[in-house]
This record gives C-alpha cells, structure tokens and sequence, in this order.
C-alpha cells in the first residue's frame, strides 16, 4: 500500500464517487460461500475486509472519512478504521445481527472503543437504521455537517493538519490509540517512546528554541491569539505545508467491497 511509505502525504480524504452511498455492505457474493466450520482461536486468521481495515489504520497520515449517504455495514466499519468521521446527512446501519453473523469488518472490535459498551451493544443487536444526528449522539460519527458544508469543513481541517510534520503526525496517532490498545503503564511509556521519535525526526527543538527566544509564550497578546499567530509565524510553518491526498471511493467499492475493490484497497 504507497500510503504506507509516502511521507509527503500527510492527510487523506476517504469520499465516495457516488453522492448516494459512500460504502454499503460487503458483498454477499462472497459471503454466501463462507466457511461453516467452526476453527479454533489458533486457526483464526484476519479476514480480507479486516486486513483492509487494519492496514488503512495504521498508515501514517491522518485519516479522515467524508461520509455522504448510506453507510451500512461494512462501510459503517470501514469509517471506524479511520481518524475522523464527518458526515453529511447520511444513513448506518449493522444488520449482521439479523443476517446471523456479526460485524467483522473490525466493527464489532472498534464499536465500545468508538461509542462505549451500552451504545455499541445497542448499535449491534438491535440492527437497524440510524441518522447522522443519532450517529454523531451515539459517537459513531465525529461530526455532522450539512451537505453544502462538508467539503469546505474537512478541506479547511485537512490543510490544517497538512501544515505539520509528518513525523509529528504519526507520533500524535500512534500515542492517541495506545492507550485504548494497552494498559496505562505501557501507554505512557509508549508515550514517552513516541516524542521522542517525534523529536528525532522533526525540528521540535528548533521550534521550542524559535519560540523561547521570541518570548512567545509570555507575551499575553500572543496568548490571547496564539491560533491565528502560529498560524502565520514563517518561522515555525514554512517548510511544512504540504499537501493534502483525497482517495475518492469509486462505484466498485460502493458497491462494498467486491473482489476488485479488495485489490483496488490493498494497492492504494
């Protein structure tokens, strides 16, 4: 996957080609000729739709998902896998339940950690419909907008997040989920670990020495505006406005996840 490499890319934009669906559920094609035989734990292996989750989440970039219409089942999860979640009036679901399976996407993995455990054991067992509003209460959707909103909204926080170092970024999203992902004892060191990756790989110090020297940090008018100052301090951002990648969704994948989008996902 290039993303897994490209380090000049520091944000993407996950949208869908068809304004309908962003991703709706997985093939069924493929699903009517799963396995009937139980395995044991040590025979579980990742399945095709979680090893595309898994590795989506784990690129460097921030990860943003631009949901517009339906968003069911494995698209629900699909979003799960990224960073941010923002939507424009779409429609979710999890209907495994009712099909007799559970979702396995990552969405029954990621759901409590997203929503907590009484919203995710509502979301998956009761199987039906919600809203963005109630998505975005039930803490399946970061925020709602209102669909000639969206795309100035992610665009703006995209370009935003594009003004940093991608090592910085990658630090941030690795220290964010380990918590979630480990005890409090191995999370913090985990986050000591992480700055000083950050700091090894990004002119950390020099910003710091930059700021110190210009006494930034006492001056109370920077205080009081320090968002719109680092935004246009040359001297802290010059060198890192890069650029933001938008992946747009093609009709294959709204399809959900056939055996061309698979390829086409694990290639991106």
């Amino acid at each position: 996957m290039r993303l897994e490499h490209d380090w000049e890319v520091k944000v993407v934009i996950f949208q869908s080609a068809n304004p309908d669906i962003w991703v709706c559920q997985y093939d069924t094609e493929l699903q009517k000729d799963m396995s009937k035989e139980a395995v044991s734990r040590d025979d579980a292996e990742f399945l095709d739709l979680q090893s595309v989750c898994e590795r989506i989440s784990k690129v460097p970039q921030a990860t943003i998902a631009k949901l517009e219409g339906f968003a069911r089942c494995s698209g629900h999860e699909l979003a799960f896998a990224l960073d941010m979640q923002f939507d424009a009036r779409g429609k979710f679901m999890q209907i495994e339940v009712g099909m007799g399976i559970l979702p396995c996407g990552g969405g029954a993995s990621r759901m409590a950690r997203q929503t907590g455990l009484g919203r995710a054991f509502e979301i998956i067992l009761c199987a039906r419909e919600f809203d963005a509003d109630e998505a975005e209460f039930l803490g399946t959707i970061y925020k709602t907008l209102e669909a000639d909103e969206i795309s100035e909204y992610v665009d703006s926080l995209a370009k935003r997040i594009a003004q940093f170092p991608t090592d910085t970024i990658n630090a941030c999203k690795q220290i964010v989920y380990q918590p979630i992902d480990k005890p409090i004892g191995e999370a913090l060191k985990a986050e000591a670990y992480w700055l000083y990756q950050a700091t090894s790989k990004t002119p950390a110090n020099k910003r710091f020495t930059i700021a110190d020297e210009q006494g930034l940090e006492h001056d109370i008018e920077n205080q009081r505006n320090w968002n719109e100052h680092k935004l246009t301090s040359k001297h802290l951002f010059l060198q890192f406005t890069r650029f933001v990648y938008k992946l747009t969704i093609t009709n294959s994948i709204a399809g959900m996840f056939d055996k061309s989008a698979q390829r086409l996902c694990l290639n991106i």
